[in-house]
C-alpha cells in the first residue's frame, strides 16, 4: 500500500509532542523516501506564528533531536506551514479553509487530509465538531482521517461519551486511536513469532504454558508531569491501554486473514474474555504502590509526594501489579501477571512466557525453567532460555540462552513507533490502532480498580529504584512464582 499525497494537520503544533516526536517522525519518513514527494504539514495552535517562525522552531528541534542537516532538512522544512487558530472557537476554523485549499492545490493532494490531535483530551470532542461545522470532515473530496492520542476517556462512561461525540462527525473507519506501544517492532513481531513458527504455535496454550509475565517499567519519576499524572496514575497511564493491548496480542487467536478488521476482531475477543475482577481479586490479586524518596546512584531521588504538581496527601499509585485470567479455551487456568511502575531500577518493557516443566525431570531435580523473553524496549529482541548439561561429570543442567537482537542486524533500520503509525494512518491501515470496542472492553475490565481507587484503596510504599512494594513479590510468591528482574539490555544472562 503506497502513501497517497496528503496534508497532515497537527492540532497542538506548539506542544512538546509535536517537536519531540511527530515532526522528527515525519522528517525520518521523508529522509528514507517513505512519504510521497507531494506532502504538506500544517501546524495549528493558538500561538501566533508565521510559516517561517514555525519552520525555524521545527528546524531547531530536528537539529537537536535527530542531528538533521543539509539539503534533506531544508527540503523537508519547505513542506511545513502554520496557521494560528483558537481551537475552542468554531468560527475561527474558517481560517483553515483557504489554507487547506491552497495546500491541496499546490501539492496535488486532492483533499486527502490527516488530522492529528496533539492536544489536551478536553478538545478531543470539540475539534471534530468545529471541523465538521466547516465541512472539513466529509470524504466527498479525498479521504479524511483523525488520529486521537491517549487517554481515550477517563473511565468507561467518559470513553463512551467521547465516542458518541467523535462518531457524530467521523465514521469509525476514519478514527485512528493511537497507542505508540503497538507501533513497536517487537510487539508486531510477536504475531509473526507466534503464528508463523511450527516451533511455538502448537505450544501457545494452557497445556504447555505455566504463566505469562508482562512488565512495563520506567526508571524515571513523573518529572514535570506531576499535575497530569496525579489524575491518571499507573493504571490509567500504562495498564489500561498499553499493557492490556500487549496482553491481547500475546493471547489472541490467529486471525483468518491479515487485515485490520480481522486482527482487531481477535484483540477485542481476548479483552472481552478477561475474567471480571471481583472484590476478592482486588483484595488478593492487586497491589498498588507509590514511590518514596531514596538514594539512586549516589543522588537523592524525590518521593512522589515531593514532586512538582502533586498534592502532599495524594493517594495516586505510581506502581501496580495484577494477576488476571482469560476465560477461554486456550488460556483457562493460566495466570497473566502484569506490573508497571515509575522509579523502578531500569526502563524495560518485556513479555516472558514461562513454559511448564517436564513431568518427570529425571536428569535434574533443579532443571532450569524454559522461558521465552520478548523484549519490547529498549533493546528490542527475543531470548529463549533452556537447560543443557554442565560440562564435566554427571547430568546437572544449567540454563543457557539463544538470543536475537534487532541491533545485531546488519542494517536494522527500524521505524520508530510514531514513524510506523503515522505511515499506517496515511496508508489507511488501521491494524495497529485501537478500535472502539477494544477501548470499551479495557475500561470495563479496569472499572473495579477505578472504584477501588475512588474508595481510597490501600496503596503501599516502595523506595525509588526498587522493583515495587514487597507485597507485589508476595502476590506472585503465594503461587510459587517469582518476578523476573530484568536489566535494560538484552544480552546473555540479562
Amino acid at each position: 500500500m503506497n502513501v497517497e499525497n496528503c496534508c497532515i494537520v497537527i492540532f497542538g503544533a506548539s506542544g512538546d509532542l509535536t517537536f519531540r516526536k511527530l515532526i522528527p517522525a515525519l522528517y525520518n519518513l521523508h529522509k528514507v523516501g517513505r512519504l510521497s514527494e507531494r506532502f504538506s504539514v500544517l501546524g495549528v495552535a493558538r500561538t501566533e506564528l508565521s510559516n517561517e517562525q514555525f519552520r525555524d522552531k521545527m528546524r531547531d528541534a530536528l537539529i537537536k533531536f535527530e542531528n538533521a542537516s543539509g539539503e534533506t532538512l531544508d527540503e523537508f522544512c519547505h513542506h511545513l506551514y502554520y496557521q494560528a487558530v483558537n481551537t475552542s472557537d468554531a468560527l475561527d476554523y474558517v481560517k483553515l479553509l483557504p489554507r487547506l485549499d491552497d495546500l491541496h492545490d499546490k501539492y496535488g493532494s486532492a483533499g486527502n487530509t490527516l488530522y492529528y490531535l496533539s492536544t489536551p483530551p478536553s478538545l478531543y470532542g470539540v475539534i471534530p465538531e468545529c471541523l465538521a461545522a466547516h465541512g472539513l470532515t466529509t470524504e466527498e473530496f479525498g479521504w479524511k482521517r483523525i488520529i486521537v492520542e491517549k487517554p481515550f476517556g477517563y473511565d468507561i462512561q467518559t470513553a463512551k461519551a467521547l465516542d458518541v461525540q467523535i462518531h457524530r462527525f467521523f465514521e469509525e473507519h476514519q478514527i485512528y486511536r493511537i497507542d505508540h506501544y503497538l507501533g513497536k517492532e517487537t510487539v508486531q513481531n510477536l504475531l509473526v513469532l507466534r503464528f508463523s513458527n511450527g516451533l511455538f504455535e502448537p505450544l501457545w496454550n494452557r497445556n504447555y504454558i505455566d504463566y505469562v509475565e508482562i512488565t512495563g517499567a520506567e526508571s524515571i519519576g513523573v518529572e514535570e508531569r506531576g499535575g497530569y499524572y496525579d489524575g491518571s496514575g499507573a493504571m490509567r497511564d500504562m495498564f489500561q491501554n498499553h499493557l492490556l493491548q500487549v496482553l491481547a496480542m500475546v493471547a489472541m487467536e490467529p486471525p483468518a486473514i491479515i487485515n485490520a478488521d480481522a486482527m482487531r476482531d481477535e484483540v477485542a475477543k481476548v479483552l472481552y474474555c478477561l475474567h471480571p475482577l471481583s472484590n476478592e481479586d482486588l483484595k488478593n490479586n492487586l497491589v498498588l504502590g507509590q514511590y518514596t524518596a531514596a538514594e539512586i546512584d549516589g543522588e537523592m531521588a524525590k518521593g512522589y509526594l515531593e514532586e512538582k504538581g502533586v498534592p502532599e496527601d495524594s493517594n495516586t499509585e505510581t506502581f501496580m501489579a495484577l494477576k488476571c485470567e482469560i476465560d477461554n479455551w486456550r488460556w483457562a487456568g493460566v495466570p497473566f501477571y502484569v506490573r508497571t511502575g515509575k522509579r523502578l531500577p531500569t526502563r524495560v518493557t518485556e513479555v516472558v512466557i514461562h513454559f511448564k516443566t517436564t513431568p518427570h525431570p529425571v536428569f535434574s531435580q533443579n532443571a532450569p525453567e524454559n522461558k521465552l523473553i520478548i523484549r519490547v524496549q529498549p533493546d528490542e529482541g527475543i531470548s529463549m532460555r533452556f537447560g543443557l548439561k554442565k560440562p564435566g561429570a554427571g547430568f546437572e543442567a544449567k540454563e543457557v540462552s539463544m538470543d536475537f537482537r534487532y541491533a545485531d542486524l546488519a542494517s536494522p533500520s527500524l521505524l520508530t513507533a510514531y514513524e510506523r503509525l503515522l505511515l499506517d494512518a496515511m496508508k489507511g491501515d488501521a491494524t495497529l490502532f485501537a478500535r472502539t470496542d477494544a477501548v470499551h472492553a479495557c475500561w470495563k475490565f479496569v472499572q473495579p480498580i477505578l472504584d477501588y481507587k475512588a474508595q481510597n484503596g490501600r496503596v503501599y510504599e516502595y523506595e525509588a529504584g526498587t522493583w515495587g512494594p514487597k507485597e507485589a513479590d508476595k502476590l506472585i510468591a503465594k503461587h510459587g512464582r517469582v518476578w523476573r528482574k530484568p536489566s535494560g539490555v538484552m544480552k546473555k544472562k540479562v
